[in-house]
């Protein structure tokens, strides 16, 4: 019987970290993160939430501002948050890693390396399915079920209603457990080092999204 996903008291914040949870995040090899914004396309619908989740479940979620995002240039608006993600000995963990890296650049010029992304380690190992969003591969691997009745609602409101926070802590919190699992079966299977190779071109097809490029590599 699949069960909800382990309940987290976040800490939200706006703007950015605090120097303490900076200093805690900076502590680990690894931290989880996600993201949400007002719709799915990168140069219209804004940033909005930053999530942020580690080893010791230390869950805390950004509200990036409107008027923050009009301000100075992007990588001088969340200065703890930039050195967080683009410290280079700090896995960083993402669920479509693609969306999350190309939002993060566009709108905090932050750039995320090195990176972990479970939905392409999911598709280079779990062949036997189509089906490799978080809601399914958690349910599979982790016998969560993430309820996505809230996903699409106003996350830019800065007055988030306790089932949007509940929603987006909800995933960032599985994403190291997840993981870990598909990092047994790539293993298994023997394709680690080519995920490890997948990864390293996320960056590189963020910033083409960004640019409007579709299809580069196609005849």
């Amino acid at each position: 019987m699949p069960h909800p996903p382990p309940a987290v008291t976040p800490e939200i914040v706006r703007g950015d970290l605090t120097e303490e949870q900076l200093q805690a995040y900076l502590a680990g090899p690894e931290v989880a993160v996600d993201t949400e914004t007002l719709g799915l396309r990168h140069l219209r619908d804004r940033l909005c939430c930053v999530q942020l989740c580690n080893r010791a479940g230390r869950a805390v979620l950004v509200q990036v501002l409107r008027e923050q995002l009009l301000s100075g240039e992007p990588a001088t608006r969340a200065p703890r948050l930039k050195r967080l993600l683009e410290e280079p000995r700090i896995l960083k963990v993402l669920h479509f890693a693609r969306f999350d890296v190309a939002v993060l650049r566009h709108y905090l010029g932050i750039g995320l390396d090195p990176l972990y992304c479970t939905r392409t380690a999911s598709k280079l190992v779990r062949t036997y399915t189509e089906r490799h969003g978080l809601k399914d591969v958690a349910l599979e691997l982790m016998d969560v079920e993430l309820d996505k009745a809230v996903r699409h609602t106003d996350w830019s409101n800065p007055d988030l209603k306790p089932e949007q926070v509940a929603y987006a802590i909800s995933d960032v919190t599985l994403l190291l457990p997840l993981m870990d699992r598909l990092e047994a079966m790539l293993g298994r299977e023997g394709r680690r080092e080519l995920a490890r190779e997948c990864f390293a071109v996320i960056p590189v097809m963020a910033r083409l999204d960004l640019m409007g490029y579709d299809l580069l590599f196609e005849h």
